[in-house]
């Protein structure tokens, strides 16, 4: 099992910047893909960012610019800073993890941190 506890969600006005992180603990897998899905209020949950143990990158179109993942490998920390944040960024924010072995893949997701970006 893999626990995935989330920080740094929060208030935040337009065009500020807010960064998340996501530490994992318990049968972390050395190769793993560790990322943030958010689900705004009456959309489907969607990647936002994802970042693989060898530092491959995937972004959103709709972030790609504005925010940055990035991971720390010896704390099984995953980080995403968010800038010039738009009311549409608004949403839970959900910390991600996926790792397999050669017959099954894992996927662990935490609780969420609300991100609210108002004027």
């Amino acid at each position: 099992q893999v626990q995935l506890v989330e920080s740094g969600g929060g208030l935040v006005q337009p065009g500020g910047s807010l960064r998340l992180s996501c530490v994992a603990s318990g049968n972390i897998f050395i190769y793993n893909t560790m990322g943030w899905y958010r689900q705004a209020p009456g959309k489907e949950r969607e990647l936002v960012a994802s970042m693989t143990s060898t530092s491959n990158t995937k972004y959103a179109d709709s972030v790609k610019g504005r925010f940055t993942i990035s991971r720390d490998n010896a704390k099984n920390t995953v980080y995403l800073q968010m800038n010039s944040l738009k009311a549409e960024d608004t949403a839970v924010y959900y910390c991600n993890v996926r790792q397999k072995t050669a017959m099954l893949e894992y996927d662990y997701s935490g609780q969420g941190t609300q991100v609210t970006v108002f004027s």
